[in-house]
């Protein structure tokens, strides 16, 4: 096992509070309470071909956080989740009978699909939005976010994974996002993003099935790649066990409603199994 998912999985027993001025103190309280929603959300939706992640599932804090020093309507962007992301996930988890695993508290907390030790996985400054309550982290306060959140929601993958390799059970990993139409004033021109890590075998299925359709734009490593450091998730999950994996990212503005994502699922939906067909495992059947 490597050294920083040694340290992910250590137990803290300190505890990191407000951070409403950016001073951020160390408290006595956990993160999160017993009465907050836990870490892992597990969809248990069949035993198809795919395991279905969604790291920035949700905009929630953790009580013990307050709003981190920003004003409610920062929670909505996309500093703070990807919008339509969970509800594409649950779609194509329902729709091709396979499981997912949310995460269920806002990438500003930590970001589930960065290494723990980079700076951006506990981000000061997102987009051009400063985060008062991440400045100024001591190591106790950092691991404690390791500690509650990051590591549960990987520990619960990493489980479901070698439930299903113990048991032969044929596994694509998915992971899906949102992005922005603009980026500090650059304009995104595509529709949909395939990204991938250093085995592409899947995610060259995917742009061919999906860059069929003439009206769609369709990025390959874009809008971000594995030089941005997004491909943890399916780089641990699917390249380091040798499974084939795809990160999918879709404009946010095309899933604002949901007429908007039951289309995206259906589009997804019919490229991976065209997909999974293709490189050998076994006929998915779409309810």
């Amino acid at each position: 096992m490597s050294q920083h998912r040694k340290q992910a999985r250590r137990s803290g027993d300190r505890v990191m509070a407000n951070g409403l001025a950016g001073a951020a103190r160390e408290a006595a309280t956990p993160l999160l309470a017993s009465d907050e929603p836990p870490v892992v959300d597990l969809q248990d939706s069949g035993n198809g071909p795919f395991v279905f992640l969604c790291e920035h599932a949700s905009n929630r804090l953790p009580k013990a956080l307050g709003d981190l020093g920003l004003p409610a309507e920062a929670l909505t962007r996309h500093i703070a989740w990807d919008p339509g992301a969970a509800a594409m996930t649950l779609g194509l988890a329902t729709r091709l009978g396979s499981p997912a695993i949310l995460q269920s508290y806002s990438r500003l907390v930590i970001d589930c699909n960065r290494e723990p030790g980079l700076p951006d996985a506990i981000t000061t400054l997102s987009e051009d939005t400063e985060i008062p309550g991440n400045r100024d982290l001591g190591p106790a306060a950092r691991q404690q976010r390791v500690d509650a959140i990051w590591a549960p929601f990987h520990a619960a993958i990493d489980d479901l994974v070698a439930t299903r390799i113990a048991a032969r059970t044929p596994t694509v990993i998915v992971t899906l996002h949102s992005f922005t139409p603009v980026y500090r004033g650059l304009p995104r021109p595509w529709h949909v993003g395939i990204i991938s890590s250093g085995e592409r075998s899947f995610a060259e299925a995917m742009l061919s099935a999906l860059r069929r359709d003439a009206a769609l734009e369709v990025g390959d490593d874009e809008p971000y790649s594995a030089r941005d450091h997004v491909d943890y998730t399916i780089r641990r999950h699917g390249f380091d066990r040798g499974l084939p994996h795809v990160m999918i990212e879709v404009r946010n503005d095309l899933v604002q409603s949901a007429t908007d994502v039951a289309a995206w699922v259906d589009r997804l939906a019919a490229a991976l199994v065209e997909c999974a067909t293709a490189t050998g495992l076994p006929p998915t059947q779409e309810d």
